[in-house]
């Protein structure tokens, strides 16, 4: 970390390969701003389907995105291989707040980085619920102490 930013693959816990696409770069040839908060929306569920076991079809507890945001520091584009860092910057009863690192493959620096929260909502009632206790513990195992 520098000046307490997450810009090494070391600051990250976990990872996961992305494949860019054609329709990811916009008319500059890089990959659009608003992409990177697909991949990070992607690398969180992915993680949570994986290793919580989440059912994002039919779990009676999931997370809504509430906040995002991303800092760019070096454009990627198609064809570029990349992947993406994850971590849990902090776990609160009902929300988490993820950080996502963008790298180009291969790569120790990150490209673009961010954080990500959720908030877990009982999915008929639409309410505030706490977090379940698999995405828990699965998420307590990418918690980073900064």
């Amino acid at each position: 970390m520098i000046d307490g930013k997450p810009i090494h693959r070391n600051d990250y816990k976990c990872f996961y390969p992305i494949t860019t696409r054609w329709t990811d770069n916009d008319v500059y040839g890089h990959v659009n701003n608003v992409t990177y908060y697909s991949y990070f929306d992607t690398v969180i569920n992915l993680y949570l389907i994986e290793q919580a076991g989440l059912d994002i079809y039919n779990a009676p507890v999931v997370g809504y995105a509430v906040h995002s945001n991303c800092n760019y520091l070096s454009g990627i584009a198609y064809p570029d291989e990349i992947v993406a860092g994850l971590r849990v910057n902090k776990i609160g009863n009902k929300s988490v707040t993820y950080g996502v690192g963008i790298f180009k493959k291969g790569g120790d620096k990150v490209c673009a980085y961010g954080e990500f929260i959720h908030a877990f909502v009982n999915r008929v009632e639409n309410k505030s619920v706490p977090i379940p206790e698999a995405v828990r513990a699965a998420l307590e195992k990418l918690v980073i102490t900064m």
